[in-house]
């Protein structure tokens, strides 16, 4: 048969009792969730308006598919025209970024 040792108290607090401590516990768990709750609101807010653009997308999605088949198409059969489509691409990119980054200078 074991016996049992009284609970010792905390060495950081000695004088809180363990229904104290207990209560404490739960009042910050309480916190935590509601501030979990509240951060998880403010993230569906800032995030909504991307969500919007992404259900808007999706509405095409199978015209966007069948333009991609088309272009892989068109892409086997002449691949010279894709990579050239390609450079132009990644130059008018390049030229957004660039423009974007001149006016965030200038204000």
């Amino acid at each position: 048969m074991t016996t049992r040792l009284p609970a010792e108290p905390s060495s950081r607090h000695p004088a809180v009792s363990r229904a104290d401590r207990k209560a404490q516990l739960i009042d910050t768990i309480e916190r935590q969730r509601i501030d979990i709750l509240v951060e998880a609101h403010r993230w569906r807010e800032a995030s909504r308006p991307l969500d919007e653009g992404w259900h808007h997308l999706m509405r095409f999605k199978t015209a966007f598919i069948a333009a991609g088949g088309v272009a892989l198409y068109q892409g086997a059969r002449h691949p010279h025209s894709l990579i050239r489509l390609a450079r132009r691409g990644l130059a008018g990119a390049l030229l957004v970024n660039r423009a974007r980054r001149l006016l965030r200078l200038v204000r």
